[in-house]
């Protein structure tokens, strides 16, 4: 498990149909160390705090695998590390491997998995094309995000360890399908509305 990217990028303005929005989506890979903090990294910001951010949504994390996926389903589509707008890229962590509530270690950092990413329509601005919203979720390639137990410095070609495996053994892949298909499977949404590392907002939806 690898770390290939370090992402970062601050709130910009853009022109989207017809309107000016501010969006941190647009992310660029940095050579440098940079320091993680418990809300997110040095150099990084997210533009609408109401639902981008905190505690719960530090770091993004998307695994290099699915690029492969997307140049072949956006053929026409540049896609240069960070598009996604993640702030790790990383090889060897996919959503169905993952519990939530996994814990691990880069260098100094510790960090543990909180949830897959839900896509809003500033995805379709980083594209060009409001239909990768959809497309996005329904490929259930989301990657995660982790909170930030323990400060710490990252840099590219940095290991993860995994520290410790959530036992109740719902991966960020089962979240995505509790969510986008498979809320008649009562038995995983049980589980997944009394699992403490899940955010109380997913939990309370399932619980519902």
């Amino acid at each position: 498990m690898k770390l290939i990217s370090v992402n970062v990028g601050l709130p910009r303005e853009v022109t989207w149909k017809g309107k000016t929005v501010s969006t941190g989506i647009f992310k660029e890979p940095v050579s440098d160390r940079v320091t993680v903090r418990s809300l997110n990294l040095d150099g990084d910001g997210q533009a609408d705090l109401t639902v981008h951010g905190g505690a719960d949504k530090a770091v993004y994390l998307y695994p290099f695998e699915h690029y492969e996926y997307w140049r072949n389903e956006l053929p026409d589509t540049e896609l240069p590390l960070g598009i996604f707008g993640e702030n790790f890229t990383t090889t060897g962590l996919r959503e169905e491997e993952v519990n939530i509530g996994d814990r691990f270690q880069i260098g100094n950092v510790r960090l543990m998995v909180t949830q897959p990413r839900l896509p809003c329509y500033k995805l379709g601005i980083r594209f060009g094309r409001p239909d990768i919203v959809k497309q996005f979720l329904a490929s259930r390639r989301t990657g995660f995000y982790f909170r930030v137990l323990q400060e710490g410095e990252v840099g590219a070609g940095d290991t993860l360890e995994l520290v410790s495996r959530d036992n109740n053994n719902i991966t960020v892949d089962d979240i995505t399908q509790l969510y986008v298909r498979e809320q008649d499977n009562p038995e995983l949404l049980r589980r997944a509305a009394q699992l403490e590392a899940l955010p109380q907002s997913w939990r309370d939806y399932f619980q519902r």
